[in-house]
């Protein structure tokens, strides 16, 4: 996402720096204009400067766009942070919550970094479909609305449309969690259980979603909107999706570290669903989906198991307050 966001605003005529943490991937990507990693086939404009340089690159920033997967936020930030400009904001897109304080992103830059506006950018996004400007929306949330605003106008374009939000907890946590949802989603591809079993958990799913949000404090609607349903939806049936395709990929084989290191960058629902065990217990909340992911792939449960044991807990009427 730090590399489409660069494109998208390079290609409205703003001056963007694109770095890294590593000396060689910003190499690589000189050498072909082109991030192969993570977005093959995708030309990056020779006005985006790349640069793994920590006291240049925030020179005359006037924005941030923090892109870190949230496993190395921290460690990242605090390596940046003595070249921070002193009042620039910072627009995270990393989803995740971190298994060690149970953060979400802002406020693990809000931990490190002196008082700024932050904001967090989401929404139903799939890279490779920004890359091509397919037509897309995504949310803003901020707590100082001229800061989402900004956003919101900048990122704005004829084939993306941006909307605000003062739900910061919502837009974040909602992005967080649908991944460990979406890891579920591609167990059931894998398995070939069919669609009414995917379409009960992106219902069920979104339940225990919405019931820790409301319990943490957001807004219930915000889960029934864009970086709510709107990327779960889309997370729990692209193909492109990491999350997704190492659900189906264990489903059909069950060795969770060659699985991982099958797929390129950070499955952040793997790290999630340990966070959110954490967040379930401490908001006491009952998440029999996000549990279920958790046993499996941290409690080498099953899979069959996992699914039996989801299939017949206690019949209960349908309430978004009850699991």
């Amino acid at each position: 996402m730090g590399t489409v966001c660069a494109l998208i605003l390079a290609n409205k005529g703003y001056s963007v720096s694109l770095w890294s943490y590593s000396d060689e991937q910003i190499y690589q990507i000189q050498q072909h204009r082109e991030n192969r990693r993570f977005l093959p086939g995708v030309h990056l404009p020779i006005s985006i400067e790349l640069t793994a340089d920590d006291k240049t690159v925030f020179r005359d920033a006037a924005m941030i766009i923090s892109a870190v997967p949230c496993v190395f936020l921290r460690e990242v930030w605090t390596r940046l942070i003595e070249n921070l400009p002193q009042h620039t904001p910072i627009v995270s897109v990393t989803k995740g919550i971190e298994n060690s304080s149970l953060q979400r992103p802002t406020q693990i830059i809000a931990d490190l970094v002196s008082q700024r506006s932050l904001a967090v950018l989401s929404g139903p996004n799939i890279a490779h479909e920004l890359a091509r400007s397919l037509p897309a929306t995504s949310t803003v949330a901020s707590m100082d609305p001229t800061l989402a605003q900004l956003v919101q106008k900048i990122f704005s374009t004829s084939w993306l449309r941006i909307y605000t939000n003062s739900d910061v907890i919502g837009v974040e946590l909602a992005g967080a969690t649908k991944n460990v949802i979406a890891i579920a989603a591609g167990i059931i591809d894998g398995l070939q259980a069919g669609d009414n079993a995917k379409a009960a958990l992106l219902t069920r799913g979104l339940v225990e979603i919405t019931r820790l949000g409301v319990a943490m404090g957001a807004n219930r609607e915000t889960f029934a909107g864009l970086s709510g349903m709107g990327d779960l939806i889309t997370t729990c049936i692209s193909p492109h999706g990491r999350n997704r395709s190492f659900g189906q990929a264990i489903a059909k084989s069950q060795n969770i570290k060659q699985v991982l290191d099958s797929i390129p960058g950070q499955v952040e629902g793997v790290n999630t669903a340990r966070s959110l065990m954490g967040l379930s217990r401490q908001y006491d909340i009952e998440m029999p989906i996000t549990k279920a992911v958790y046993e499996i792939i941290f409690t080498n449960k099953p899979v069959n198991q996992a699914i039996a044991e989801l299939m017949t807990r206690q019949l209960k009427p349908e309430n978004i307050l009850q699991s």
